[in-house]
């Protein structure tokens, strides 16, 4: 059966989304569609459309959501119709050089096919009404009422969790716990410092609580952001704009520095603080990101002492084990989903949805379907 929905669809950089009726082509063998119920506004979603990350067009923006399967191919495995699932933009072979490594954020055939915007087999699962074939953000494109994905992008979770919360895991949670649980080395007792107070940086506040960290210290711009980051469980509050931020963690921690610092905030500003901020041998994990063209500068004596650094975009996610639990730790009262809801919209208000982003007014907007 043919199936037609609408879609957010980008034609060109510094331009609105239309909201348009899209054509599905059929699904592979081992796909399955899912019927999108919210999806988040992420500022990844925002880079492409300022231009500063590079994608073809005509596409479909959208890489955080959930829903429910509607249909299952007959090679499909570990996902029935009727499952609520949280996607994942993270499609991986499992046996290439970095797969091999446990390094699917490195899969080949992920990093391969990614610039061209198809979903993973290189092709298109949508088109336009003209016939145009329309490409997919992150192997997603899920600004739409409907996604086709092979079934391991579809990770089931409880259906207990409301949709609107769920979506957040499927990027900005697990970029932020992820961060926190499996990437950094935080031990019990830990101070962390927490760069941003977004959607990623306040799910890290979350993960290095999680993680037992006995002093999280958010750095923010924003005095209400700080505020929240308080309340989903930063120990300190320290407004960059107004204190000293390399200051204010070493009052805090004896004058050595944070032992891990957590960067969400995507500015040059912000990594450079981040070398400066952590302790003599402490750990340093990056989550923000800037255009990849830009160059970012350091003081020299800030990145000896050994300093670890290491860039991370996903948490160091392996979504089977990952979105479940994080799902169970949001029903249990361990994980905070509520809070990071700035505002539910339609898909026909994406485009406002997108300008309150970009004025830092949203930490996430979820488009409910």
């Amino acid at each position: 059966m043919a199936l037609t929905y609408k879609a957010a669809v980008l034609h060109a950089t510094k331009s609105e989304l239309s909201i348009e009726t899209v054509h599905a082509t059929d699904p592979a063998p081992g796909d399955v569609v899912v019927r999108i119920k919210a999806a988040g506004l992420c500022h990844t979603d925002l880079e492409v459309i300022d231009g500063s990350l590079r994608n073809p067009m005509p596409i479909v923006l959208g890489h955080e959501a959930a829903g429910v399967v509607e249909r299952v191919g007959p090679e499909a495995r570990g996902v029935a119709v009727g499952d609520h699932v949280v996607l994942s933009w993270n499609p991986h072979c499992g046996h290439c050089f970095y797969c091999d490594r446990d390094l699917p954020i490195l899969c080949e055939s992920y990093l391969g096919q990614a610039p061209l915007a198809v979903q993973f087999d290189g092709a298109s699962r949508a088109r336009l009404r003209d016939g145009r074939e329309l490409k997919h953000l992150m192997y997603l494109g899920a600004l739409a009422e409907y996604c086709i994905v092979p079934a391991q992008q579809a990770i089931v979770v409880p259906k207990e969790l409301p949709f609107d919360q769920a979506c957040l895991i499927g990027c900005g949670v697990m970029t932020g716990v992820g961060a926190a649980l499996n990437v950094a080395s935080i031990q019990h007792g830990d101070a962390v410092m927490v760069i941003g107070s977004g959607a990623v940086g306040l799910a890290a506040v979350q993960g290095a609580r999680m993680a037992g960290a006995e002093t999280v210290i958010a750095v923010d711009l924003a005095e209400d952001k700080l505020r929240l980051a308080q309340k989903l469980g930063a120990t300190h509050a320290v407004n960059a704009a107004k204190e000293n931020v390399v200051e204010a963690v070493r009052r805090l921690t004896s004058g050595r520095g944070a032992d891990v610092v957590l960067e969400a905030a995507g500015s040059p500003r912000a990594f450079r603080l981040t070398s400066e901020a952590v302790r003599p041998g402490g750990e340093v994990i990056w989550l923000g990101k800037t255009d990849v063209n830009e160059d970012v500068a350091f003081r020299w004596g800030s990145l000896m002492q050994e300093k670890r650094i290491r860039r991370s975009s996903y948490g160091g996610a392996r979504p089977l084990r990952d979105f479940p639990m994080l799902a169970r730790a949001a029903l249990d009262g361990r994980l905070d989903l509520e809070d990071l809801i700035t505002a539910r919209i339609s898909l026909e208000q994406v485009n406002e949805g997108f300008a309150a982003l970009k004025r830092g007014e949203a930490i996430r907007s979820v488009v409910v379907f």
